[in-house]
């Protein structure tokens, strides 16, 4: 381990890199990617004409399909048909914005990355830190794979899907498009116009499914890095109580001091993602819930036809839609196990060998282990294991009213 982390040092140039390398890749293509001290002007420039192509992109999607939802005079189960990636693209479109303005936020915990990094020298702390930040990349990788995966064979499964529309006394065939759009504002019953529109919400399917990405990416890579942190701190505890143990003298107070340190730095970087995820997590609760009940209905209204094209596309995009809310519930599970475990493996420790002085000082540090720490949903739903199970739940009992009612 200790050669795999010399390996990526030196390609990489700097470790902390190695973490946060896969969510660069999605945040600097939509002009996300916080800036710092170092980006130039021509930079800056850049990321705002970015930031104006993306907006312009998602809205010339969401703009034509709320207009088919509210004006258009069709059936209600196409309506419900347009809701599913209405819902998706709307917000996909406030995760993004979410994104840019909590962008001060992102870079603090980026440099507080970067920063721990530089500290942690001794290699067997580096290779816990090394596994936690693989465990990261793979969850984001999955992540990526899943979403631009799901959202890719949609898109083109719908495309070979075909409608025929009545012009004037002449019948014509067109292609189908992956959200509705309202056809007095645009004539997607023509050519080109059809396939433009097409790779239009193509380029902001692409948009919102990165800035998904992204934060799914930097939840996993900051809950990585943070779990990382607090497996050093374990091991720094177990040695502290060892060597103090072993000498039955006083000669350890400053070490208590350093382990208490990094447990409060620690907590204050769980504390920024709590700050930058909240909002972000609430939407993604909101939109699971939508999505795994609308796309259930989708699977149910095409079963009778042995339309299995859509339903496999459906299906992959339920899968990844699922996949990723349990991944961020997943992580809010394990960080709050992590810090509870500080106060666990303290008392589990020999610290009845300690001096009586020494031993009072790790009281305070089980205390604080026995706060409460998570990641939740706008300060109200705690993201765990059971919340999945809640969201699940909640979505097919929507499911089951909306079959009932339509």
């Amino acid at each position: 381990m200790t050669n795999e982390s010399a390996v990526i040092q030196a390609t990489l140039g700097d470790a902390s890199d190695y973490s946060l390398q896969l969510s660069r890749w999605c945040l600097k293509p939509i002009g996300a990617w916080p800036a710092t001290y170092a980006t130039t002007r021509l930079q800056r420039v850049a990321s705002f004409v970015v930031n104006v192509l993306c907006y312009c992109t998602i809205s010339f999607t969401l703009i034509p399909c709320i207009l088919y939802v509210t004006l258009e005079d069709a059936d209600i189960q196409l309506k419900l048909r347009a809701l599913g990636p209405l819902s998706h693209w709307f917000v996909g479109g406030l995760n993004y914005t979410t994104l840019l303005l909590r962008s001060k936020e992102i870079r603090q915990c980026m440099e507080h990355i970067q920063a721990d990094w530089r500290t942690i020298t001794r290699a067997k702390d580096q290779s816990a830190m090394l596994l936690n930040a693989k465990f990261g990349r793979y969850v984001a990788a999955f992540c990526a794979g899943f979403m631009q995966g799901g959202l890719s064979l949609y898109c083109v499964v719908t495309w070979f899907s075909t409608e025929i529309v009545y012009v004037g006394n002449r019948t014509r065939t067109v292609h189908i498009l992956p959200c509705a759009v309202y056809k007095k504002l645009l004539n997607v019953d023509a050519s080109p116009m059809n396939e433009i529109v097409f790779l239009l919400q193509c380029l902001s399917g692409l948009i919102v499914n990165s800035s998904a990405v992204a934060i799914f990416s930097l939840a996993a890579v900051f809950t990585a890095h943070a779990c990382g942190q607090l497996d050093v701190l374990m091991t720094w505890v177990t040695e502290y109580v060892n060597e103090t143990g072993r000498e039955n003298k006083d000669s350890y107070s400053g070490e208590i001091r350093v382990v208490v340190e990094h447990h409060l730095r620690v907590l204050s970087f769980i504390s920024r993602i709590e700050a930058v995820m909240q909002r972000i997590c609430f939407l993604e609760l909101f939109r699971s819930t939508f999505n795994i009940c609308m796309l259930g209905y989708y699977i149910l209204t095409e079963w009778p036809d042995h339309n299995y094209q859509s339903i496999t596309a459906y299906f992959m995009v339920l899968m990844s839609t699922s996949f990723n809310i349990f991944i961020v519930c997943y992580i809010g599970e394990v960080l709050t196990e992590q810090c509870h475990k500080i106060g666990e493996v303290v008392y589990m420790t020999d610290w009845y060998q300690l001096p009586y002085k020494n031993a009072r000082d790790l009281i305070m540090v089980i205390a604080r282990s026995s706060v409460v720490t998570k990641i939740t949903a706008g300060k109200m739903i705690h993201m765990s294991v059971y919340t999945f199970g809640s969201v699940i739940k909640t979505a097919f009992a929507y499911l089951n009213l909306l079959r009932e009612t339509t």
